[in-house]
């Protein structure tokens, strides 16, 4: 599911995406869509993967807001004044943990920070349970968490709240099992109590 496209980068691995909306295609992205923590995958459509990406913040940017110019009495009409209708935006700040690789039709997870740097206007898609269990296993099918510190480093002011969503989305879909799964759930508690102990000094 396409829910934008990349419009800007704030560094190599901290990228911003535009949602589509109802002027741009038929069927806008939801709010259910996008939320915090949700696996994207940028990549031109049946031609190049680029990257891997985790939504970490939203921003709302409104340039009309506390404008005190003159201002319509009636709804614009949108014929004569096309400049009045798209100037809300919704932004995804997504930081990339990674790419999805194919060998011998096995596909998995390449973790860490991409080498490549992702074009402007690149599509942004919601990935599917199934293509995050992939992305979670690597090259001989074994699972793999290994963007954790990078994450913790680059996931903003809410990168400790957005790996506990992302480990508990992956205890709760059992993304992994046996012994891995025991050790997200250690993970998590460890996290956990780090945040606490923070908060409490």
């Amino acid at each position: 599911m396409r829910l934008g496209k990349v419009v800007k980068s704030n560094s190599h691995c901290d990228y911003v995406v535009e949602l589509d909306d109802k002027y741009s295609v038929d069927s806008p992205p939801e709010a259910d869509d996008y939320g915090f923590g949700s696996f994207l995958k940028l990549e031109d459509e049946g031609d190049r993967h680029w990257a891997v990406g985790i939504v970490y913040n939203t921003q709302l940017s409104n340039p009309m807001f506390l404008n005190n110019g003159p201002r319509l009495s009636s709804e614009p009409d949108p014929l004569f004044t096309p400049d009045l209708i798209s100037e809300t935006r919704t932004l995804l700040g997504v930081v990339l943990v990674g790419t999805i690789k194919e060998k011998e039709r096995t596909t998995y997870g390449l973790q860490g920070i991409p080498k490549v740097v992702v074009p402007v206007n690149t599509p942004a898609c919601l990935m599917s349970e199934d293509e995050v269990h992939q992305f979670h296993l690597n090259a001989d099918q074994r699972p793999q968490f290994t963007y954790y510190s990078h994450l913790l480093r680059c996931g903003g002011h809410f990168a400790a709240d957005l790996l506990q969503q992302i480990l508990t989305d992956l205890i709760d879909r059992a993304t992994l099992t046996g012994s891995d799964q025991r050790a997200l759930e250690l993970l998590r508690k460890e996290l956990c109590w780090k945040s606490t102990m923070g908060a409490m000094r």
